[in-house]
C-alpha cells in the first residue's frame, strides 16, 4: 500500500498535538520525501519543531516553506516570530515588513511588528504597529493589550484607559455568550 501525504500530515499533527513530537517530525519528513515542494508540510514540520523547542530546525522547515511559497501570511508572520524568539530582531522585522508589504491588511503581523518594536524599545513605532493592528480588527485582545502597555510606556494616559475599556467589553462580550449558535 502506497502512503498518502494527507494521511500522513494529519497523522502529524495529531501526534503533535498530542506532545509526540518525533513521531509527528518522522511523518512529516515522510511525507516530505513523497512531495518535497509541498509548503504546508514544510510549514507544519516548521510549526512541529518550534512546539517541540527546536527553533533552529524550525527556522530552517519555514524558510523552506516560504522558498516554495512567498505569498502566504502565516508563513511569514511565523517565522518573523520564530526569529524574534531566536533574538534575530533584524530578520524578523524584514519578515515582518515583507508579509505586509503583501499583505497591508494583516492585523497579526502588525501585531507581530510592534512586538519587535516595543522589545527594542521603539516605543513611538510599537504604537504605530499596535494602532494598525487595533484598527483592523477592534476586537484582537492581545494587540489590544500590547497598545495598552505602549501607551503607558508613551504616558498616554487617555489611550491606556481607551484600551483597558476595549479589553473589558470583549471579556464581557465573552462572557456573555450563550452557547446558541447564530442564523447566518
Amino acid at each position: 500500500m502506497m502512503e498518502n501525504v494527507a494521511t500522513l500530515n494529519t497523522q502529524a499533527i495529531e501526534l503533535a498535538s498530542n506532545g509526540q513530537y518525533l513521531e509527528a517530525i518522522a511523518c512529516l519528513k515522510r511525507a516530505i520525501s513523497i512531495e518535497k515542494y509541498n509548503y504546508l508540510l514544510w510549514y507544519n514540520l516548521g510549526i512541529t519543531y518550534r512546539d517541540a523547542g527546536n527553533l533552529p530546525a524550525a527556522k530552517a522547515a519555514l524558510v523552506n516553506a516560504h522558498e516554495i511559497n512567498e505569498e502566504d501570511d502565516e508563513v511569514i508572520e511565523t517565522l518573523a516570530l520564530v526569529c524574534f524568539n531566536q533574538g534575530c530582531n533584524e530578520e524578523a522585522l524584514a519578515y515582518c515588513l515583507e508579509g505586509l508589504s503583501k499583505n497591508h491588511q494583516n492585523a497579526h503581523l502588525w501585531n507581530t511588528l510592534g512586538v519587535i518594536y516595543f522589545n527594542t524599545n521603539d516605543f513611538p513605532l510599537a504604537c504605530e504597529a499596535f494602532e494598525n493592528a487595533v484598527t483592523l480588527n477592534s476586537y484582537y485582545y492581545d494587540a489590544l493589550f500590547n497598545l495598552r502597555d505602549t501607551y503607558e510606556e508613551l504616558g498616554n494616559t487617555a489611550g491606556y484607559q481607551m484600551c483597558v475599556e476595549q479589553m473589558k467589553n470583549i471579556q464581557l462580550g465573552e462572557n456573555d455568550f450563550d452557547g446558541e449558535g447564530c442564523d447566518a
